[in-house]
């Protein structure tokens, strides 16, 4: 499970608290440090510091440069599962765009834009709302750059195991109509057949679903994750599934990751972290899901290693039945002072859990191994690259984090790159109702911010029960954005509580309510800045957000605890009593966690589409105009460090060096170079 940057959040400097809230960051300074590399389309690229490296011991950087080329050896890998095309198309784009004689000319600078998306989105739809770029360079213009080529690199970028050329490549590119959408989740359409995702090959979703459903075994106390790592296939009648291990699917790069995992194993903090790295080699190896959980186990475990990481096939939002697993990477070590404000969440677990508003039938009678860390990100892999979230909650499966716990994370420097990149960006002056609450969130908004992905992905993922015989996927389509929203939920509710005051982790009883209204602020109004007028939502974390903040707004209509306020013809959220607030949160958490709880599909669809899917178009257009005139790009993306080891004269390892300077064309041409493998 992931949290994303909400787009309301303002720019106010961000720090490392304890248990009073005070304290000064223990980030590198930042005075001298450009966090910002490019902008283009809606699109802000940025740097980020990877601060006390230098405090790692010898084996600790050894280890951490092992598992960071492990991360970046799966980069092909995503880019085929967003869609079969994106590899062949990349090629050729970065072909052209090196050898290409006229870099002035206006056909030359639009493939130079198309291409850029394509690095942020890996892949041709973008990586938020999962449309298609549209290329503003001319067929004639692309056709005659392609040609150029010796034919042996036209050759080579055209290589894949299937069979494609040019008239392919170029009606994918071209045509409007095809692969329109990366993952489609609107209603009463085949989501498999609608999507480009590369998840599945000539299966109906009823197929699909079918196929799934009579692997299943609902009595089974420790279901495996069907399909997570595998594209399901039909071939001449018959159904199967093409699994993601050594030897099958997506073998050389997987062969690359094993072989520096290997390395990584041998320089291990701990016997926990290697076994659990061993474990995780050995999943690679044979594809069997029962490794997977193995692993998964083995890895939440692992509790007292500085050093720790994701890497593999993890979250299925990119597949429309949410399912089957995208691969990602985050390298990371533990920021010791600001993980005493997770420890503290995490001892007091069983409380929250206790005292949570839903029914007590759905509640955990023992909350196990919740663990929760601030981390610092050293890199970004695959589909956290180079959009990533700023938190994480691990491992998905229901049944391992009942009986082991899991593991979550909030990444301190990605938030604080964030952060120092939009100060000054005239945002609270144009959006927020008054002084009042620009103050507010200027005072608490940074803690609150970082409080709230706390909850979310310590607690909120980690609470309540699914019924005995429920399956773990009944909502289908409406799971991931159903799970969001009760982690959201939760975290929103207790944020209300005075019993963030008593753990001291806020300083009074009003913090709480820079959180509230930056929340809702983005889920009525702010997030629709990413929504082009006439389209539905489709991403999962924005139908969370608005699922939420509509629903609330509706139980407001008679005590007014929310509005949508106008003045002098523009929009603003207006809280007037944050009290009532939080009871409706409670109210709206109760009831989803009862819809989760018992699988109960058809009210999760209601909520969903009710509140989440549509938006008003008029509203719209104007948080759009009014965000253009700010010039503030709605998205970000990173530039990951450069790491250089260094080797004694007898090939031991010595040190690691970190640069900060790699240009965004720069590294993902690098990239292209050092880590292609399919």
């Amino acid at each position: 499970m992931k949290i994303f940057f909400l787009i309301s959040m303002t720019a106010f400097s961000l720090f490392s608290y304890g248990q009073t809230g005070k304290g000064k960051a223990h980030l590198a300074t930042t005075k001298d440090f450009n966090y910002k590399v490019e902008e283009f389309a809606d699109m802000g690229i940025l740097r980020y510091q990877v601060p006390d490296i230098e405090q790692l011991t010898t084996k600790q950087k050894e280890l951490l440069y092992y598992l960071t080329e492990a991360a970046l050896q799966g980069r092909d890998i995503l880019y085929d599962q967003n869609c079969k095309y994106n590899l062949p198309i990349r090629r050729i784009l970065e072909t052209i765009y090196v050898n290409a004689d006229d870099k002035t000319s206006e056909n030359f600078k639009a493939l130079e834009l198309y291409l850029k998306e394509i690095w942020v989105s890996n892949g041709i739809h973008h990586h938020y709302s999962g449309d298609k770029f549209i290329p503003n360079f001319s067929q004639e213009y692309f056709a005659g750059e392609f040609f150029k080529l010796p034919d042996e690199i036209q050759k080579a970028c055209l290589k894949f195991d299937f069979n494609v050329n040019f008239a392919i490549i170029d009606a994918v590119i071209f045509a409007p109509t095809l692969y329109p959408k990366k993952t489609n989740q609107a209603a009463n359409e085949d989501l498999i057949l609608t999507s480009a995702g590369n998840y599945y090959d000539g299966v109906t979703q009823q197929e699909a679903e079918d196929f799934y459903n009579n692997l299943k075994d609902t009595t089974d106390k420790e279901p495996i994750s069907y399909g997570l790592n595998s594209k399901l296939v039909k071939k001449d009648s018959k159904i199967y599934e093409d699994v993601y291990k050594v030897g099958g699917l997506y073998s050389a790069a997987l062969e690359k990751v094993v072989y520096w995992l290997e390395k990584a194993a041998k320089v291990a903090e701990n016997s926990a972290q290697r076994a659990a790295i061993e474990e995780l080699v050995k999943f690679n190896k044979s594809g069997d899901l029962k490794d997977f959980d193995a692993y998964a186990i083995l890895w939440v475990k692992d509790v007292n290693s500085l050093i720790d990481f994701v890497n593999g096939f993890t979250e299925s939002y990119g597949d429309p039945l949410g399912m089957k697993a995208s691969w990602e990477s985050v390298v990371n070590f533990k920021n010791l002072n600001a993980t005493k404000r997770t420890e503290i969440i995490s001892q007091n677990a069983q409380w929250f859990e206790q005292n949570s508003p839903i029914d007590n039938q759905y509640k955990k009678e023992e909350v196990k191994g919740v663990t929760a860390k601030v981390i610092t990100a050293a890199i970004l892999g695959g589909d956290c690259y180079p959009t990533t979230p700023i938190g994480i909650n691990l491992p998905n499966s229901n049944w391992i984090r009942a009986a082991h716990g899991s593991k979550s994370v909030t990444i301190d420097n990605i938030v604080e790159a964030y952060d120092e990149a939009a100060k000054g960006n005239g945002f609270s002056k144009e959006f927020y109702w008054s002084e009042n609450e620009i103050a507010l969130v200027e005072k608490y908004g940074t803690l609150t911010s970082a409080l709230h992905t706390d909850m979310h992905e310590c607690l909120g993922h980690a609470s309540g029960k699914l019924l005995a015989g429920v399956d773990a996927d009944a909502m289908k389509a409406y799971g991931s954005t159903i799970e969001e929203a009760r982690a959201d939920l939760f975290a929103l509710y207790f944020l209300g509580d005075k019993k963030m005051v008593e753990l001291g982790l806020l300083s009074d009883n009003e913090a709480f309510k820079a959180e509230y209204y930056t929340y809702f602020n983005n889920g009525l109004l702010m997030q629709l800045t990413r929504i082009i007028p006439g389209n539905d939502i489709e991403e999962a974390h924005m139908r969370n957000r608005q699922l939420i903040a509509r629903w609330v707004l509706e139980k407001s209509k008679d005590d007014k605890a929310l509005e949508i306020v106008e003045r002098n013809g523009e929009h603003f959220v207006k809280v007037n009593d944050y009290q009532l607030l939080q009871k409706h949160i409670g109210e709206l958490l109760a009831l989803i966690q009862k819809i989760k709880s018992t699988g109960d599909f058809k009210g999760a669809q209601n909520l969903v589409e009710t509140y989440g899917v549509k938006v008003d178009k008029s509203i719209n257009q104007e948080i759009r105009d009014r965000y253009a005139k700010l010039n503030i790009k709605p998205y970000k993306g990173f530039v990951n460090p450069v790491y250089t080891p260094v080797f004694d004269k007898k090939g031991n390892f010595i040190d690691l060096k970190i640069d900060y300077t790699e240009g965004y064309a720069e590294q993902h041409l690098r990239y292209s170079r050092e880590y292609s493998n399919l």
